[in-house]
């Protein structure tokens, strides 16, 4: 019960699953395992890893040591980054993508992400995040492009640039969106977001359409189970950044 959220869940009365208390020695034990000398982990593993070294002297064993670096912060600006929040930067994804939900992040979350993704000197990183030495916009877009060309390069960056420009404060289409091959026979709304793959799951294009957020050809869709008659160059468009131009075939 040493744990701080522990001896804080106890004083309140919450309650507190055995597993909890299992994981730590199941996740220390691995220390013990392979004698590990040193062990790195996000600050949030501190708790576990100390048991680690705990562990290790009751084996006799020399106590690792630990090394702890801070948690990204997420896109909400709330939790850590995760992919199972969704509220992650992919590495995998498209410059496109990349640039757009750094732009997304709460203005407070820049100095975060300045420091831990990217190799500006810290006072340059103060001045950056200093409103009243740099617009939120202009420092956002140079961390945008700085993320993109560390798993592009520099020409990827600054269309990812040019292309966000484009939609988000010119309200124009980007020049690279997919183009999707699909028949011609009326489909409904939900099922041609997921045929185009601007969503994951047929329920997350309903939600997406309830909430507002599907256009076809600049028109709001309100209606889940609308028959869409596809037509060539028609444009779907999911949120603010997902497109998709239609190709009859």
């Amino acid at each position: 019960l040493e744990r701080d959220t522990f001896e804080i869940r106890y004083k309140k009365g919450d309650p507190i699953g055995i597993h909890e208390f299992l994981y730590p020695l199941m996740q220390g034990y691995d220390s013990v395992a392979i004698q590990s000398d040193v062990e790195l982990g996000g600050t949030d593993q501190t708790f576990n890893n100390l048991v680690g070294r705990d562990l290790q002297r009751i084996a006799g064993q020399p106590a690792q040591i630990v090394i702890t670096m801070p948690i990204l912060v997420g896109l909400d600006g709330v939790q850590k980054m995760s992919k199972s929040k969704g509220n992650y930067i992919g590495v995998t994804d498209s410059p496109a993508d990349m640039f757009g939900k750094t732009m997304s992040i709460p203005d407070n979350l820049m100095e975060n992400y300045f420091t831990l993704l990217t190799d500006v000197p810290v006072e340059k990183i103060k001045e950056l995040t200093d409103p009243n030495k740099t617009h939120p916009k202009q420092a956002k877009v140079l961390l945008g492009k700085m993320i993109v060309e560390q798993f592009y390069d520099k020409q990827a960056a600054e269309d990812a640039a040019a292309g966000f420009e484009k939609v988000f404060a010119q309200n124009q289409l980007p020049d690279d969106m997919p183009e999707v091959t699909i028949g011609a026979e009326p489909v409904m709304a939900s099922k041609l977001l997921l045929h185009c793959k601007l969503v994951d799951s047929g329920g997350e294009g309903k939600r997406m359409i309830l909430q507002g957020g599907v256009k076809i050809n600049e028109a709001k869709v309100a209606d889940p189970s609308e028959m869409i008659t596809p037509a060539n160059g028609m444009i779907v468009q999911v949120g603010k950044r997902k497109f998709a131009k239609l190709v009859i075939g």
